[in-house]
């Protein structure tokens, strides 16, 4: 590649803005599963991410990553429904997996209690489960659960399976099957 291209190529990363995605609901639809006010710290954390990659400041692959996996997260959720189930292409990769939607919560709390520290664990392609630790791009995200702290201490305290097991309840299942 010739120097020129590769200081545009260089130049024009460089350039790039991030934005974080403006929420399909309002700021109290999550409760009680996610509070106003959970929702407005974990948001602001967002921005931050956002503005401090913008302003090239820190870590500018630890930023992009931290906006991108809240841009797939917050865009997950709905109003909170007492029997959200899984429908569609994504009930049948839990099928195939996990035999059943009880399972499959099971697997993920196994595997995200597992974990310390700050981490996201999450729902593949693939229909296995994974983890990222701190932040980082994945392409094969089908659901997502932000397992650091900011995700569930204002609401849960320390009982972050209570966040988990609660969860379920806004689970946007038709975003989901979307990644598919």
């Amino acid at each position: 590649m010739e120097l020129r291209n590769l200081i545009d190529l260089v130049e024009a990363k460089n350039s790039r803005t991030l934005e974080l995605d403006r929420l399909k609901y309002s700021r109290s639809a999550l409760s009680p599963v996610l509070s106003a006010t959970a929702l407005d710290r974990h948001l602001d954390l967002a921005r931050t991410y956002v503005e401090r990659f913008n302003d090239k400041e820190g870590d500018p692959v630890f930023n992009e990553a931290g906006a991108f996996l809240h841009n797939i997260y917050f865009s997950q959720f709905k109003s909170p429904s007492t029997n959200n189930r899984p429908a569609g292409p994504v009930a049948s990769l839990i099928k195939k997996h996990f035999g059943d939607f009880g399972a499959f919560k099971e697997a993920m709390a196994t595997e995200a209690m597992k974990l310390q520290g700050s981490n996201w664990i999450y729902l593949s392609k693939s229909g296995t489960i994974k983890t990222i630790k701190n932040h980082a791009i994945r392409n094969d995200i089908i659901l997502l659960i932000d397992w650091w702290e900011h995700a569930w201490f204002t609401d849960y305290g320390t009982n972050k399976r209570r966040y988990l097991d609660n969860i379920w309840r806004i689970i946007n299942w038709g975003a989901v099957n979307s990644r598919l």
